[in-house]
């Protein structure tokens, strides 16, 4: 039997933890410092914790960290990770420098995209994140994890800067420093297919005495999942809710999101309108324009019509190609203009720029490449040599 990861816990269940031990509460702050604040990945490394402790937590919880398997950094700094689960598994995290067209962050924030499952159920037409099916959903460590091995990156590379500078060698060190200021839950899987574990650990992320990210700096996204888009309404917190929404009606959905099939844009709407009365929140709806799909000027009359009926902004993303997809990536200047005529029709509206086309940024896509590569280089290995030219 495997055992709870640390970091699955919240602080309470950590004081209950060490209430049965009969340890002071004041350990399990301790605790948390090493975990959230200073990062560190061994139980060793805990230092002024009694080695008593430390050993009844190696016995009776697990500390996982993500082997970070590839990375690709963009021309504009993007950053994508690959990470490896424990269990072989990948999923990705996408690291990105705000700027004005990226909700409005002045240019030295950072926004992680963070995964909630491996692989996707929902099999959007266009998206790189389900063409090998669904998995697993991440357990509620795994999701935390990427924000602070990201951070654990982060804390590297500033010190083999400063260290170059120095002329010393580079060596890894935990700190205090917080790179990752907002959270999009938008990567690989469908989040509120995930709910529970998703809730938990974005409870962790939030907490001061964890990442200590503001809930109105994450957001939530979701393909359609109107049931669950109420019950993220009656949440305390108040995290913010983005909807995967591609296209303004009904046919392009069906098209293009086999979700709108269950969950048809009347029944979402209503669901966004419940939300809308209950937090009092504007919604982001994302729209990535494809080539010959949704990326039409009549598209923008049912789309302003929905985006003001919901008090929503409309996030446009150029799509990124994938490969083995046939959808393309409309031209500059329809882009540019479907912006345009949103904002005509009173909407408010942004236009991503280039971020990250250049690494397999689309959800999925440099996970789907290496699990791919490492089938063909197993089928090679077992195939074996090839016999020598008579």
């Amino acid at each position: 039997m495997s055992l709870t990861d640390i970091k699955s816990l919240s602080r309470e269940a950590l004081e209950a933890q060490f209430k049965t031990w009969d340890e002071p509460v004041y350990r399990a702050a301790q605790l948390l410092d090493w975990l959230y604040l200073r990062r560190v990945t061994t139980w060793d490394a805990m230092t002024n914790l009694p080695k008593t402790l430390r050993e009844k937590l190696r016995a009776e919880y697990s500390l996982q960290t993500l082997e970070l398997a590839r990375k690709q950094g963009a021309h504009d700094t993007t950053q994508k990770f690959l990470w490896k689960l424990a269990d072989g598994a990948f999923i990705e995290s996408v690291l990105i420098p705000a700027n004005p067209a990226l909700y409005g962050e002045a240019s030295d924030r950072h926004t992680l995209c963070i995964s909630t499952q491996v692989g996707c159920a929902y099999g959007c037409k266009f998206c790189a994140s389900g063409l090998d099916g669904w998995k697993r959903n991440l357990d509620v460590h795994e999701i935390v994890e990427q924000i602070l091995s990201v951070e654990r990156w982060g804390e590297t590379q500033a010190n083999a800067a400063e260290r170059e500078t120095l002329g010393e060698p580079a060596k890894p060190v935990p700190g205090n420093s917080r790179l990752v200021n907002n959270i999009v839950v938008m990567g690989m899987g469908e989040p509120l297919a995930n709910y529970d574990n998703l809730i938990a650990a974005l409870k962790i992320l939030n907490a001061p005495w964890g990442g200590g990210i503001g809930a109105r700096k994450i957001t939530i996204s979701t393909s359609g999942l109107a049931p669950q888009i109420r019950r993220l309404a009656v949440e305390p917190l108040q995290f913010r809710l983005a909807i995967s929404l591609h296209g303004a009606t009904d046919e392009v959905r069906n098209r293009i999101m086999p979700v709108n099939k269950k969950y048809p844009l009347r029944e979402l709407t209503a669901a966004c309108d419940d939300y809308q009365k209950l937090k009092g929140r504007m919604i982001t709806l994302e729209y990535i324009l494809i080539a010959g799909i949704n990326d039409s000027l009549e598209q923008t009359r049912p789309l302003a019509t929905l985006a003001k009926r919901l008090f929503a902004k409309v996030n446009l993303i150029p799509y990124n190609t994938v490969e083995d997809l046939p959808w393309k990536r409309p031209d500059e200047a329809t882009c540019e203009a479907f912006l345009a005529a949103l904002e005509d029709q009173k909407v408010t509206a942004t236009l991503r720029r280039e971020k990250g086309h250049d690494i397999d940024a689309a959800c999925g896509q440099l996970r789907l490449k290496t699990e791919r590569e490492i089938v063909a280089q197993a089928a090679a290995e077992a195939a074996g040599p090839p016999e020598a030219a008579v």
